[in-house]
């Protein structure tokens, strides 16, 4: 057996998994579209293109995996606002971010009223998240109870950063979610920093051993390790359609951008502490693991970053000259229209 074989060999935990060869290349081609469009859109608000992004680089390898281990035919999402990488790898588009990014009336999240990273899509089955943060939990819970009482072989799966596991709507969730055995998938991406405040100021134990309290169970899992977050979304999958509950999952990662356009992070923490950090990319180990089987290169890379960041600036452009929504349009949603009905988002 030739060196490559045997590292193949040794190595191949995708396969262990269940996964092909072209999954795999299609999560990191996620990844990498995800870290692109958040780059892309830094640099938009710096230009003042766009008024605000709140960043997910660092947490793209978690949220693709997560993705890839979901129904993304059947299953209900609930994403948190810096989940770019996971509402692409269900299907929504970069020009449909931007279109949000621009708030332009053609933004299927909300038509230009919400703020960026607040997604939603009837046709992907993504449910409308909300500024305040962590409602989107009882909601999840809500879904998974009618999936429930309609016997239909769905989850629901929803995702918040670990401040907000320290809000009554977790631990509300949490406990009929326990009580009633829900299909929920309730995962935690744990990123060191709510706002400003670091997690030993926030957090004495562990979020996962949370779980415990409500009666099922917990896991910590590398956010940096997208197999490892892969394996244990599908497990909790397959726990919840057997009829066994729900599942928390607290992903360990590491914001490496700050909160928002609108944050100083070197305020609370250091550079060097951040450098530290990149070390341990998820999007970077991925590629490193690919590579490493002989299923990449560096050549392969450089074309893909090249066609991905086309793709960007083609939706970029795109969603610069899009109209505005009318004036008008902030009642919709707001009052029913005559005929006892309201326009829909796409």
């Amino acid at each position: 057996m030739k060196e490559h074989e045997t590292v193949t060999a040794n190595n191949n935990r995708h396969e262990q998994l269940g996964l092909t060869d072209g999954q795999v290349l299609d999560m990191y081609k996620y990844m990498v579209l995800a870290r692109k469009f958040d780059e892309r859109n830094l640099l938009l608000q710096r230009a003042g293109k766009i008024n605000f992004h709140v960043s997910g680089i660092g947490q793209e390898a978690c949220q693709v995996a997560a993705a890839f281990a979901l129904d993304r035919e059947k299953d209900y999402f609930l994403p948190y606002y810096r989940d770019y990488g996971f509402v692409m790898a269900v299907g929504m588009t970069p020009r449909e971010l931007m279109l949000s990014a621009f708030a332009k009336a053609e933004d299927p999240n909300s038509g230009g009223r919400q703020m960026p990273g607040h997604f939603g899509s009837k046709r992907l089955r993504i449910v409308t998240g909300s500024s305040p943060v962590t409602t989107q939990v009882p909601h999840a819970v809500g879904i998974a109870l009618a999936a429930k009482m309609q016997k239909k072989d769905f989850v629901s799966f929803v995702t918040f950063g670990e401040g907000s596991s320290n809000q009554g709507d977790f631990h509300e969730g949490c406990n009929f979610a326990g009580v009633h055995k829900l299909p929920v998938i309730i995962m935690c991406e744990n990123n060191q920093y709510a706002i400003s405040v670091p997690l030993h100021k926030q957090i004495s134990g562990k979020v996962s051993d949370r779980a415990l309290g409500y009666g099922f169970p917990g896991i910590r899992v590398d956010g940096n390790d997208a197999l490892e977050v892969y394996a244990a979304v599908k497990e909790a999958r397959e726990r919840a359609i057997r009829g066994e509950g729900p599942t928390l999952i607290e992903s360990m990662m590491y914001r490496l951008s700050p909160h928002s356009t609108s944050d100083n992070d070197l305020a609370y923490r250091t550079k060097e502490e951040v450098e530290e950090n990149w070390k341990k990319d998820g999007v970077a180990r991925f590629k490193t693991y690919l590579i490493d089987l002989g299923l990449w290169d560096e050549t392969r890379d450089q074309d893909l970053v090249a066609q991905l960041n086309l793709e960007i600036k083609e939706a970029t452009e795109s969603a610069d000259y899009s109209p505005f929504p009318k004036p008008e349009d902030t009642l919709l949603h707001v009052y029913a229209d005559d005929e006892g009905g309201a326009a829909e988002w796409r």
